[in-house]
């Protein structure tokens, strides 16, 4: 028997307000590809299939579209449900959509009802536990007290364990949860309300493989529990990843293979840093011009409608700062305004900000301290600031 282990496909996903769903539509063209080439008998989705509850028409139509070229690879499909999804909205139609070779398991009551497999070995039970939320999930676990993501994962597992005792099959247990031990890629959205949101590998014992969704970067627990990550890089963080599945061999005795497969790249993600000059003109940034692009500018003067002037370059930059040089002395913000006038302090706002403001601009700045304030007093001493006694302030909440 061999499955294919994927997960996060977090489809209607956008990256900095831009659309994915055309890198996902390739993306899972790309797996559907890869499940042919390795004559996959199951695909295994590990939960996240969308990224929100209620999923846009298009997002719908690219799962779709996705499914039926897995399908058409000649795989079975089992999906669960995760945090981002609604466990009851991909779950509809389940008892049909079984018939065609789609497995969906996404309610606690299915969790004891596994997807059997048969190879030349026998049976393999493929159990989809959804996302628990403790608060919501432990009564119909038969928990009555407030309890945490371990313990209604270990009552699932109990459930999993007593139904596979009478069976004479090899395991896979299909999981949304975050394990100790792994790591998190900065994507994920928490799966906690409160609480600690972590449970230990052991949770899963008795399961011969256990094919983990939440976590966005392809990694190994242990020999047999392993997360697959995301079906794309959905921060900046994960640009140096390569996305990833797993592909299982089960023999007659249990798990005799895994293997990773790289996903090909749909789009490079890059992280850019110079002035703005640099970055249109030097040709270090070459490679970058049809990644996703977030640059950090060192320009002494904030640069004038930056983004459309990257864009130029690089169609898809989405995320552009001015770091200015210099900013952050290391100087505590009392002993910045100590001494200086509250014209002085916006001034030096504006600075940190933009740039040095025009003689038009304190001009007007002088005019609007006068119109609030008045006149300054005569007696009024070196350091006091007669607009925000901003002295006192900080000294009050020091």
């Amino acid at each position: 028997m061999r499955i294919v282990h994927t997960s996060d496909w977090h489809l209607g996903r956008t990256f900095h307000g831009v659309d994915l769903l055309d890198d996902q539509r390739r993306a899972l063209s790309h797996l559907a590809t890869l499940v042919a080439e390795e004559a996959a008998d199951a695909v295994v989705v590990a939960g996240d299939v969308y990224d929100r509850s209620v999923p846009s028409a298009d997002a719908v139509q690219v799962y779709d579209e996705g499914l039926a070229q897995i399908a058409a690879a000649g795989a079975q499909i089992v999906v669960t449900s995760g945090n981002h999804d609604s466990a009851t909205r991909l779950g509809a139609g389940s008892s049909f959509a079984a018939a065609g070779g789609l497995h969906l398991r996404t309610s606690i009551g299915s969790i004891a009802d596994p997807v059997i497999l048969t190879d030349a070995h026998g049976e393999v039970a493929v159990y989809g536990i959804p996302y628990l939320e403790p608060d919501t999930a432990r009564r119909q676990l038969g928990i009555d007290e407030a309890c945490g993501h371990t313990a209604v994962l270990e009552a699932a597992m109990d459930r999993v364990r007593a139904d596979l005792a009478g069976r004479d099959a090899r395991s896979v247990v299909v999981a949304h949860a975050f394990v100790s031990g792994a790591a998190a890629s900065g994507s994920e959205r928490s799966i906690s309300v409160g609480g600690v949101e972590t449970v230990a590998a052991e949770v899963f014992s008795g399961a011969d493989y256990v094919a983990l969704g939440h976590l966005h970067s392809p990694q190994r627990v242990t020999d047999t529990v392993r997360y697959s990550g995301s079906l794309l890089p959905y921060s900046f963080g994960e640009r140096t990843h390569r996305k990833a599945v797993w592909v299982i061999d089960l023999d007659a005795d249990g798990v005799a293979e895994v293997r990773k497969r790289e996903l090909p790249l749909v789009r490079g993600l890059s992280s850019l840093r110079g002035t703005l000059e640099e970055l249109l003109t030097d040709d270090r940034f070459a490679d970058a011009e049809d990644h996703y692009v977030e640059a950090a500018l060192t320009d002494d003067v904030r640069p004038l409608d930056a983004m459309r002037r990257l864009r130029e370059r690089f169609p898809h930059a989405v995320h552009v700062q001015w770091d200015r040089p210099h900013a952050g002395s290391g100087i505590d913000y009392r002993s910045r305004v100590r001494g200086r006038t509250d014209a002085e302090i916006i001034r030096s706002f504006i600075e940190d900000v933009r740039d040095e403001p025009t003689k038009g601009e304190r001009a007007i700045i002088e005019r609007a301290l006068r119109d609030v304030v008045g006149e300054p007093e005569a007696d009024a001493t070196e350091g006091e600031l007669a607009l925000f006694a901003l002295d006192a302030i900080v000294a009050e909440s020091a």
